[in-house]
């Protein structure tokens, strides 16, 4: 599972039927350095490329979320679904502690 800050939606006009009720979302990943601090600043832009994902979990702008890509994502789905990106979790509160070397 990755982490990443919503910082956007995406609409569109027809949607594949496997996707009904949910929504896609423009998701910016957060770095390592920055998650301590992402829930109470926004990240700056990050070195990766913003992400579209596909959330029916209800998060919203500015939401720090859990999510995963490739073949997990499409676990939640009873069929083959054309799906690169899925939300599985909005963080109320993150804590992380590099290990030590």
């Amino acid at each position: 599972m990755r982490i990443g800050q919503v910082i956007g939606k995406v609409t569109m006009n027809i949607q594949e039927e496997a996707f009904h009720g949910g929504r896609w979302l423009v998701v910016n990943p957060v770095d390592t350095e920055q998650i301590n601090t992402c829930i109470s600043q926004p990240p700056s832009l990050t070195k990766q490329s913003s992400l579209i994902i596909y959330d029916n979990i209800g998060a919203g702008e500015g939401d720090i979320i859990g999510f995963v890509e490739g073949a997990e994502a499409t676990a939640p789905f009873d069929g083959p679904t054309p799906i690169d990106a899925i939300s599985l979790a909005i963080f109320d509160t993150l804590k992380y502690t590099a290990p030590a070397n």
